[in-house]
């Protein structure tokens, strides 16, 4: 949606902690009848008792406030006129007064006028359309939102809609041709359509898709937009610190839990049109067998209601149109991968429950070693029965039985694992250490805890090294800093990762209030700081890795630091902990994986590659030149061959996947699948090969038995 952040890279973090459940807060007296002002008042009594960071509201916040929030609202510039921003700017010093006052006279200005410029848009633009593009002229599209101005006039803004039209029909046209050579070379008879025809059905696609961006924009009411204004407030504290609306919380809610209603299939924009990319396994696409990767979806509709075309429609707005409640019909017009035909297929969409975020483990055979892989892709926990099912457990359960294989040493793969629950952080931790700290939390108000391992009893006390990347936050750089500081593991991976050393909880705010007619919606809240036991903080500066292996990510800007407003880093005293004496070769074997790394042919490849992608994001220009698209694509085809490599490239290891006594004979298909799936992965997984590398020369000396029970309890 418009009202959401704005953001070089979405993260959605799962809280580290429950929420106030338990507080004991006491309520001062709201009794605004303004919902607007009753918002402000509440969020604002909130932020100041709650919020970690303590921050002045003064002209430079109103400054800040005010460019997030112009920003938020027209970012690509092509609403507003240099004459409205000219008007906002007398503003600009004076929201911090305003919100004191609960003043909404610049809110009231904004949206008003917002709305006024959205609907001469979609007055002027069906006569942008109404006249073919020419796509042999050298013209092109200016991206750089940043520092190019608001258009100065009417005709300047029309400009600037009718380059965005071009290059939106620019893309489908290009489509259109590429699907015809298709057709013509599996059937010679096929119909060739003349150029003109083309672009204007390009242009109809167009069309229809500017009329469901702004049916979409028309549904946002008073209460949207005034919901981006609070959080143009409350983001100056932090970047995690949001307002929720109520049906916001709800989809908020939604994303924690790992489950959602739909067809169960990850979709993709590739080429204008939205094709299936993956299947989810166990949703209602996998269990029909009618639908398959690579087939594209050109059009969405409702039972008994005309079908949408979706064809360079933006992925979002589509997703939209194919998500629905369980137990409804959506009828997917799709054109089939293998020889074209398109059919309708009705699917009946169901709960779809990503199986894949819970641990998963393999054994790896390698010189007749046998080594442990467990993958944990997020910190999840049953809130309501944490006995029930918690990622901890779950790891436990992993370890016994690749420790029945003859596992050898460990793996623990964190990559891409964004967080979740601290309690599981540190049961997790406790499987490999000894009783001691874990992580040490400083909450508002300047209080400080030290988390304790109390059982002394260890479930891995052999080899480990833990595998991280740039998008491994929060509770993942938890407990890779825990065993990097007690040289438990060898943490290896991107230079660091990426920095987020805050904890949030989310706060209803109708708790605040008795009788109250309005429902207020929720505060996501920064309310803690986590620091290692070393007394170092992860925010920010994240987890350095002690053996650096490059990504395709590797020089992509999308750490903590590179969000507006992150708290900064800083130090806290040590926790009193003793170093894991297991090893007798850590420092040589990490001086060791570091060389061969830096003299690796592969890893240098993997690292130019790496630099091409950080040089194609976020372009200042686009050409709507058709011959020059053309050819940029095909420059960047030719450049690409010398990655071919990267591509191609495949691991020696074997895998060998251990049953489990659980696992029911319905599912035993899905579960097969499930894990040829994630063997394709591995056997393509440079980062794990090079990890198997470190363990594989790690050497650990016997530890005192009689100090430590195997199997935790």
């Amino acid at each position: 949606m418009i009202y959401y952040m704005k953001r070089k890279i979405i993260l959605v973090f799962i809280t580290l902690a429950l929420v106030f459940a338990s507080w004991n807060l006491i309520n001062p007296s709201f009794n605004n009848s303004n919902k607007d002002k009753l918002l402000i008042e509440v969020i604002k009594y909130v932020l100041e008792k709650y919020h970690y960071n303590s921050i002045e509201i003064n002209d430079e916040f109103s400054e800040k406030m005010f460019n997030t929030y112009i920003d938020l609202l027209d970012s690509q510039k092509k609403y507003f006129l240099a004459s409205d921003y000219k008007e906002f700017k007398k503003y600009k010093f004076k929201l911090d007064n305003q919100l004191i006052d609960y003043d909404l006279s610049f809110f009231n200005l904004s949206y008003e006028r917002l709305i006024q410029r959205i609907s001469e848009v979609e007055d002027f633009y069906p006569s942008l359309l109404s006249n073919s593009f020419d796509f042999s002229l050298n013209e092109e599209i200016n991206l750089d939102f940043e520092n190019i101005l608001f258009p100065k006039n009417d005709k300047e803004r029309k400009d600037r809609w009718r380059k965005q039209f071009k290059y939106t029909a620019l893309d489908i046209y290009d489509v259109k041709i590429l699907d015809q050579k298709l057709n013509l070379e599996k059937d010679k008879n096929f119909k060739i359509k003349s150029n003109n025809s083309i672009i204007e059905e390009s242009i109809e696609l167009v069309d229809k898709n500017i009329k469901n961006i702004f049916d979409l924009m028309n549904d946002l009411q008073r209460k949207d937009w005034f919901s981006t204004y609070l959080n143009s407030f409350v983001i100056q504290l932090d970047p995690h610190t949001y307002y929720f609306k109520p049906e916001d919380k709800e989809r908020f809610d939604m994303t924690i839990s790992g489950k959602f209603n739909g067809i169960g299939a990850r979709l993709s924009k590739e080429e204008g049109g939205i094709k299936i990319v993956d299947i989810i396994l166990g949703g209602p696409l996998w269990k029909d067998k009618k639908i398959e990767i690579g087939d594209e979806i050109i059009k969405v509709g409702e039972k008994d209601k005309e079908p949408v075309d979706v064809i360079g429609m933006r992925l979002e707005d589509a997703i939209k149109l194919i998500k629905g409640p369980k137990d409804t019909e959506v009828r997917l017009t799709v054109r089939k991968n293998i020889d074209g035909e398109i059919k309708v297929i009705p699917v009946v969409r169901d709960e779809i429950k990503l199986e894949e975020t819970y641990a998963k483990s393999t054994l790896i055979k390698k010189n007749n070693k046998s080594y442990g892989l467990i993958s944990l892709p997020k910190f999840y926990v049953d809130f309501d029965d944490y006995q029930e099912r918690n990622c901890a457990s779950d790891v436990k359960k992993e370890i016994l039985k690749l420790k029945k294989e003859g596992m050898e040493g460990l793996i623990l793969d964190l990559r891409n694992n964004g967080g979740g629950s601290l309690q599981t952080v540190v049961d997790m931790t406790g499987l490999f250490i000894k009783e001691g700290p874990v992580v040490q939390v400083k909450s508002f108000g300047d209080r400080k805890q030290v988390i304790y391992d109390k059982d002394p009893s260890i479930s891995w006390d052999g080899p480990m090294v833990v595998l991280v990347n740039q998008m491994s936050a929060s509770a993942s750089e938890i407990l890779a800093a825990a065993l990097q500081d007690y040289n438990r593991a060898v943490i290896v991976g991107s230079t660091q990762s990426f920095g987020k050393g805050t904890v949030q909880n989310v706060i209803d705010l109708n708790r605040f209030l008795s009788n109250s007619q309005f429902d207020l919606g929720a505060l996501k809240i920064t309310t803690d700081k986590f620091y290692r036991i070393n007394g170092g903080s992860v925010q920010v500066e994240g987890v350095k890795s002690d053996i650096t292996i490059p990504n395709r990510l590797s020089f992509i800007p999308i750490g903590e630091n590179d969000e507006e407003n992150p708290l900064k880093w800083d130090q806290i005293d040590s926790a009193n902990y003793k170093k894991w004496e297991g090893y007798f070769n850590l420092k040589e074997v990490i001086k060791s994986g570091n060389d061969q790394i830096e003299k690796s042919p592969f890893a240098t490849l993997v690292k130019e590659n790496a630099k091409w992608i950080a040089s194609r994001q976020n372009p200042k220009s686009l050409t709507l030149n058709y011959l020059n698209y053309k050819k940029s694509q095909s420059d960047d085809r030719n450049y690409l061959t010398k990655f071919d490599e990267i591509k191609n490239y495949k691991n020696e290891l074997k895998f060998e996947f251990i049953s489990n006594d659980e696992e029911s004979i319905e599912k035993s298909k899905e579960i097969s699948e499930r894990r040829e799936r994630w063997g394709r992965i591995l056997q393509s997984d440079f980062q794990l090969n090079e990890g198997l590398k470190v363990l594989d020369n790690l050497k650990s000396r016997v530890i005192n038995k009689k100090s430590i029970i195997a199997n935790k309890d």
